[in-house]
């Protein structure tokens, strides 16, 4: 080995690799054939996976001297687990950062120096090591490793690397003994690599990716490069291979055998005498195509044998025919227009943090498959090999990152600042930079699912970014390049293949599509999913339609980014940033998950689902159009589902097969009875699995439409009740046959509802209902500061008083009416109550509107009711919570929850569990007992919840929330939407605002239920 160890190395852009063999492909190589057949594990390679040895260091000149030594001593230290982190497994601090460096304030640096606060883990592993026959070279991988590591083997420098996430391989055939052998590993928080490796994540360090020993066959596959190149038609394909053996290859030889899905042998070259390098091409008639929609591979095993024909090495390599370009400015997979409904995807786990297992990859695959997301950004660093291998096997479409995000060099405080950024055009930085590239391309080449290599994320611009798109252009022409940083720096304009943004208004992307644009657009990261959010995402899908060049985009991001807090207490309570004490920090920005850290699927799925969904169903009488958006598969795989309701309630349900191929649209008739009894019928219609998949189970929903009418006629009226009056000084009571209601002239409103029930008198109200203009602020409202901006609303709703009221208890149907004074503005609501002969008491609330105010967050009513009314069932938008402009994937119908279970879990409380047309709602007691509240007129949008919108808004965690001791019903006229454009500064679109010269009006009944 040349060179000796060095820790200057740490601040030197320039060293990033001391011999480090180069990178490769990810193929594995296996003895022979029955073994590459067999779908275990290589037996080639030996896990060095486990217990370590580990001890802590807090800077660099405090780390154990001559540890790698084979007699050193670690009986005084601790072990840690690799893979893992040192953070996650008590061996320094968790700390959370977005774009400023995690050392801002505390030292103060410019790159490439480092920080003199430097963690330093020593590893130490024995393992014993048993030479098989026929085999050569010895290699041992680091499959990743945070940030930079030395490495030695039985007390000899072996090497030094950086680039956290992709593999280091380094040669150890000298030094590896048979029997016992001591590998030692120094790893360093922070090195020049940490000034472009500022992504937004929890800074970790450590070995958090597999450890392994390889012994290579005498001759051995070293490097395989996949190709598939296509006639006009894609009616034949060539698929070529290049070669890289290392090793004697003097009368050696290798076969190629290429088999179909169905393991039929469809191509094959035999007895090719082995070389250093090699090109092969082999003829494929009528390829099946590989796409996300139905992702087929063929099966290649490339078989190495010595001079006298044994089987020297077996390769097998999975393989997708497919093709990706520009043309004509669109971009094109398999000749058709492709569509990314896609996701950012940030390797994580709550405990393991970016040390994912296979299971939780598999979860997340099929996630995506399940809710519609057909396309993965690897944000911001490659991936695990495991990933891509499942995107491929289950239909993923992915762009690859590079490992480079420099953000905070050229931003500071969301304002693009470039006094100083890295890696730009200098030279210092280039080699390094370019190798990140190198080292991504080489191992994942051959996944067909990676459509676009990206050079990295929001590191402005510059020669050496510049010079990683050429790279990727020269070495792999089969694939475009990606790279939104040149939207603040055109120097380099040619960078990127397609024009890429990230949060831009759906407004002003239609401005960049009307004005001449040169390259097909996506969206690299949109719908920034923090908290309460994904408001407004149809005004981006609903661009797919209205402009060729439009492409799609993937939503920030997938995972909420929260670690556990006590997870060997079987406790689920998450932290973020700032919360383990880490300063600086970046709070709850790393709640930006669409599912929660522990793959829980948010809310906010349904809507993602529904807008990704690969068929349009619109209903109507008669029948269902079926829109296939599909490029190649039609919709023989799915059963047609349709359900007819009444009121709410199934009154026909019946399935059939449909055949619509991809690109067209049908109309399917259906047997349907004729609506002739009154009431609200719903036609809904689905798209089900026929069969199970590897990514669902059949009978799997993967679209839905519905449509709404009613049938008029004559209502049936109840005999009228009688109701008696008792009119005093300071409250109205009546009673009627079920219950005894007060209305109370000082405070304002219903004051009670009381039944008698199983010899006791059971009390509905707890305390009047409350006018509410407010909402407990959401992520996205705290980032666009709606509290500055309406905050006139909020002392509205909670400083208001009674100005008047009256009252009319001599009428056949007593009511009372109030009129409140809102703080500092010149308009007075009203809220009425009616008690009915029908016996329900009939509210009204009133909102004239006025001109020169704010708009409103929400007009409605909250009421207060005793926390043994824990459940809802309504007649509305659901199943999950819904907003106005976030409710294209909701539907009508009658649906039930708990009422702690309507909180979902966002890592800071704030206004959640809304439902929107909503007919009626009843919230119950375990027996039934509760309060039915229905619409008069229009729905309503209604919540309950365990918690009033001020304690929702006092909590920074749910930890900090109080025991349950209400339950808080809301009903309201209407509520403004979340919005979800970005978190810091965009606000709900004006559509979706409520407009406070607007007049409005809240009319429904209640009464009580079950009793």
């Amino acid at each position: 080995m040349s060179q000796e160890p060095d820790t200057r190395w740490l601040s030197d852009p320039r060293v990033f690799a001391v011999n480090r063999m180069d990178a490769h492909s990810d193929h594995v190589a296996f003895p022979d054939l029955h073994a590459a057949k067999a779908g275990e594990p290589s037996t080639l390679r030996q896990s060095l996976n486990g217990r370590w040895a580990f001890h802590l260091a807090q800077s660099v000149a405090a780390r154990p001297q001559g540890f790698f030594a084979t007699e050193y001593d670690m009986a005084e230290w601790g072990d840690i687990e690799v893979p893992g982190y040192m953070q996650l497994q008590g061996y320094g601090s968790n700390q959370y950062v977005n774009t400023q460096y995690p050392w801002d304030g505390v030292e103060e640096l410019r790159p490439p120096h480092i920080p003199e606060a430097n963690l330093v883990g020593s590893y130490l592993r024995d393992f014993s090591f048993e030479k098989l026959d026929g085999t050569g070279r010895v290699v041992l991988t680091f499959d990743g490793v945070e940030t930079a590591f030395y490495v030695w083997l039985n007390g000899e420098f072996i090497g030094f690397s950086e680039d956290s996430f992709t593999p280091a391989h380094f040669d150890v055939t000298e030094q590896v003994r048979a029997g016992s052998n001591r590998l030692a590993v120094q790893v360093f928080q922070r090195s020049s690599a940490s000034w472009i490796e500022d992504q937004d994540f929890w800074r970790a360090t450590g070995i958090f990716r597999d450890v392994w020993i390889e012994q290579q066959p005498t001759l051995h596959v070293e490097d395989l490069f996949v190709k598939t190149d296509f006639n006009d038609d894609f009616s034949a394909a060539v698929l070529r291979l290049d070669l890289k053996l290392w090793g004697e290859t003097a009368g050696a030889t290798v076969d190629v055998f290429l088999a179909d899905a169905a393991g039929a042998q469809i191509a094959a070259l035999s007895g090719l005498s082995a070389q250093a390098g090699m090109d092969l091409d082999l003829k494929v008639e009528a390829p099946d195509l590989w796409s996300a929609e139905k992702p087929t591979l063929y099966d290649l095993m490339l078989v190495v044998r010595d001079k006298d024909g044994a089987v020297i090495e077996a390769i097998p390599q999975r393989i997708g025919f497919r093709h990706f370009e520009i043309k004509d400015k669109l971009m094109l997979l398999n000749g058709k227009r492709i569509i990314f409904n896609g996701v950012n995807r940030h390797e994580f786990d709550a405990v393991r943090g970016r040390s994912v297992t296979y299971e939780q990859m598999l979860w997340d695959v099929r996630f995506c498959k399940q809710n519609n997301i057909n396309a993965v950004r690897t944000s911001h660093y490659p991936n695990q090999s495991t990933w891509y291998r499942l995107c491929d096997e289950y239909g993923l479409y992915v762009i690859d990152e590079a490992n480079l995000e420099s953000h905070g060099s050229w931003m500071t405080d969301g304002k693009v600042d470039p006094r100083w950024p890295v890696p730009d055009s200098l030279p210092e930085w280039r080699d390094g930079v370019l190798d990140r590239a190198k080292s991504m391309l080489e191992r994942d080449k051959n996944h067909a699912s990676i459509l676009i290599w990206s050079c990295g994320n929001e590191s402005y611009g510059g020669k050496n970014i510049f010079d990683m798109s050429e790279f990727f252009r020269q070495r792999d022409p089969s694939r475009l390049v990606h790279y939104e940083g040149i939207f603040h720096d055109r120097r380099y304009n040619d960078t990127s293949d397609m024009e890429s943004q990230m949060y831009t208004k759906p407004q002003d992307v239609e401005a960049y599509l009307t004005n001449d644009p040169q390259k097909p657009f996506i969206l690299c990261e949109y719908m920034h999913a923090m908290g309460n959010s994904c408001g407004g995402f149809h005004l981006y899908t609903d661009l797919i339609d209205k402009y060729d060049l439009y492409q799609g985009g993937f939503i920030w991001d997938y995972i909420d980014q929260a670690l556990a807090i006590d997870p060997d207490s079987g406790s689920r309570a998450v932290a973020y940033g700032g919360q383990f004490g880490d300063r600086p920090h970046d709070g709850e920005f790393c709640g930006d998950g669409i599912v929660t850290a522990w793959r829980e699927p948010s809310t906010k799925v349904q809507e993602v689902k529904g807008l990704y969904q690969p068929f349009d169903l619109s209903p109507e009488a008669g029948g269902v159009s079926i829109r296939n958006k599909n490029l190649f598969v039609s919709s023989a795989d799915y059963r047609l589902v349709y359900r007819l309701l009444l009121d709410g309630e199934e009154i026909l349900s019946a399935s059939l097969d449909t055949n619509v191929a991809a690109g067209d649209t049908a109309f399917i008739a259906l047997d349907l009875p004729k609506a002739t009894k009154a009431g609200e019928y719903v036609l809904q219609c689905s798209l089900c699995l026929k069969t199970s998949t590897l990514w669902a189970d059949a009978g799997h929903e993967i679209a839905f439409g519905e449509t709404v009418w009613c049938v008029e006629g004559d209502v049936k009226l109840d005999a009228p009740v009688p109701l008696t009056c008792q009119n005093g000084d300071i409250n109205l009571g009546v009673e009627t046959p079920h219950y005894r209601a007060m209305f109370s002239r000082v405070f304002g409103g219903l004051s009670s509802i009381k039944v008698d029930h199983s010899d006791a008198s059971l009390e509905f109200i707890l305390r009047p209902p409350r006018l509410v203009f407010w909402r407990a602020l959401t992520d996205n409202d705290r980032g666009c500061q709606l509290g500055f901006d309406l905050a006139v609303w909020k002392s509205a709703s909670h400083c208001y008083k009674r100005a008047g009221f009256e009252v009319d208890a001599n009428s056949d149907e007593p009511s009372i009416t109030h009129r409140f004074a809102l703080p500092g503005l010149k308009i007075e609501p009203t809220v009425s109550y009616r008690v009915g002969r029908d016996g329900l008491i009939h509210v009204e609330a009133d909102f004239a509107g006025a001109e020169d105010l704010p708009d409103l967050p929400i007009f409605g009513l909250e009421f207060t009711v005793p926390a043994r009314l824990d459940r809802f069932r309504y007649y509305g938008l659901g199943p999950d919570e819904n907003y106005i402009d976030r409710l294209r994937g909701a539907r009508l119908g009658v649906f039930e929850k708990g009422v702690e279970d309507n909180v979902p879990a966002y890592l800071v409380p704030q206004e959640c569990g809304n439902r929107v047309g909503v007919r009626w709602a009843e919230v119950t007691d375990e027996a039934g007992l509760g309060l039915r509240f229905a619409s008069e007129g229009q729905p309503f949008e209604f919540s309950a919840l365990p918690y009033t919108m001020m304690e929702l808004d006092a909590a920074y965690s749910p930890e900090q929330l109080p025991a349950v001791t209400q339950t808080v019903v809301r009903i309201a006229a209407r509520q403004m939407g979340v919005g979800g454009d970005d978190s810091w500064g965009a606000p709900v679109h004006d559509r979706y605002h409520i407009k406070s010269s607007e007049a409005l009006s809240l009319k429904f009944s209640l009464c009580p239920i079950g009793v």
